[in-house]
């Protein structure tokens, strides 16, 4: 890209000058209006005062609007796009409540929203400015900048494959937002036409978590593939403006990071919310904070459909590792449990039982002789820890006791002779 010429000596304006040096400059520009070579990076100012400081190098108006952006990518790249870039035309295919959600973001940015899918939502549609169009053919027709799919992990691929790619153009941008990357980036390689963009995308937030503005929370993206100092890339820094605008924490990383990062956060999520849902807990007058937390766990969950949890495990390569880490933990969690209750421990809960049909007595301070002292049944008969708090069947201490009567006038009778 031809940089723009700044001044006409031959003093390099990015230099301190000597302040009784003048120079001949052109008519003051604003900073939008400067191209920098590809191989010059934008500086990044933190003050008015060191953005003053900078368009007076550069020969700029004063009072030129020169905006400090903060950064929150990994990396601190400069920031996705100019004020005076062209509004995007954006296909969603998948207009359910989170394809819903997404678009009122994109009409806040003033791009141009398009929509279709398997429901009728032209109602809908109507009353908050999008196209909405029965068919996908019907769609491709407008030739959107970018196609967002949000459609489910499980129908993904025949979405996909049910495109017209010949009605789209060639530097057309495919985004998705499925909470997988591995599984969509595979499949765009393989699908999309090799001059189509790529970029695999999970905001990490929906309707419910980002009903009250989308501030700070991370959104993710890869740029699986995308074409250098193109139009391509101007499409997919303007789609992913839309979410950096919006006060997201833009987070880049790779598709196999993320869904490492994923297995181990959002799906045993929603595994520990699935599995509290069947002990049907409930409120109670009670309630402590963490209690109240695990209660919004389980609503929250569950309010998700199975078949987003199933798309979790299924198109996850990391998720059957951490089921069986979850497992391995319980069973962790019960040893150290019962292994705490070693036979002296035993000994003195037991010693605290009352005896059926009678007052609990200490042994040692009894005159008359005991019976046998009762013990926890094995691990195959002991079903929870009620097992060791329950005194022996009252027919088990009649044979105990009339066994060692037996035994005592046998000891007599051989003491006799």
């Amino acid at each position: 890209m031809a940089s723009l010429r700044l001044c006409t000596c031959k003093a390099n304006p990015f230099q301190p000058q000597n302040s009784k040096t003048k120079h001949n400059l052109p008519s003051p520009v604003s900073i939008d209006q400067v191209s920098f070579p590809s191989n010059l990076k934008a500086q990044k100012y933190s003050s008015s005062a060191a953005a003053a400081a900078a368009a007076t190098k550069l020969g700029l108006k004063s009072g030129a609007p020169i905006r400090a952006h903060s950064f929150n990518h990994v990396d601190a790249s400069p920031p996705l796009t100019s004020s005076n870039e062209e509004p995007l035309k954006i296909a969603i295919i998948g207009f359910g409540n989170f394809g819903q959600f997404i678009a009122k973001g994109m009409l806040r940015q003033g791009h141009e929203v398009l929509a279709t899918s398997r429901s009728d939502y032209s109602d809908y549609c109507q009353k908050h400015g999008i196209q909405f169009f029965p068919n996908v053919d019907d769609l491709c027709d407008e030739q959107p900048d970018v196609v967002f799919l949000c459609s489910s992990i499980l129908s993904t691929e025949s979405v996909i494959r049910g495109i017209p790619m010949h009605k789209l153009k060639p530097d057309t941008v495919f985004a998705d937002v499925l909470s997988v990357k591995q599984f969509p980036r595979n499949l765009f390689l393989e699908v999309l036409p090799p001059s189509f963009g790529i970029v695999c995308t999970h905001p990490m937030f929906g309707p419910e978590s980002g009903k009250n503005g989308w501030a700070g929370l991370p959104f993710v993206f890869d740029k699986v593939r995308i074409t250098e100092n193109s139009a391509q890339q101007r499409k997919c820094n303007a789609l992913l403006s839309i979410f950096e605008k919006e006060g997201c924490r833009m987070v880049e990383m790779s598709c196999e990071e993320h869904d490492r990062h994923a297995a181990g956060s959002q799906f045993i999520t929603h595994t520990i919310g699935r599995i509290l849902s069947h002990l049907n807990l409930e409120s109670t007058p009670i309630n402590t904070k963490g209690y109240q937390t695990l209660l919004q766990l389980t609503e929250n969950t569950v309010s998700d459909s199975f078949d987003l949890y199933y798309g979790l495990f299924m198109y996850n390569v990391n998720a059957t590792e951490q089921i069986e880490n979850l497992d391995r933990a319980f069973e962790t969690v019960k040893q150290k449990l019962f292994g705490r209750l070693h036979d002296i421990l035993r000994k003195q809960i037991v010693e605290r039982v009352p005896v059926q049909g009678g007052t609990p007595v200490s042994p040692q301070l009894s005159k008359e002789p005991t019976s046998k002292p009762y013990f926890l049944p094995n691990n195959e008969k002991m079903r929870d820890l009620t097992s060791f708090a329950v005194p022996p069947p009252p027919a088990q201490e009649a044979d105990g006791g009339a066994a060692a009567g037996a035994v005592a006038g046998k000891e007599t009778r051989l003491g006799g002779r």
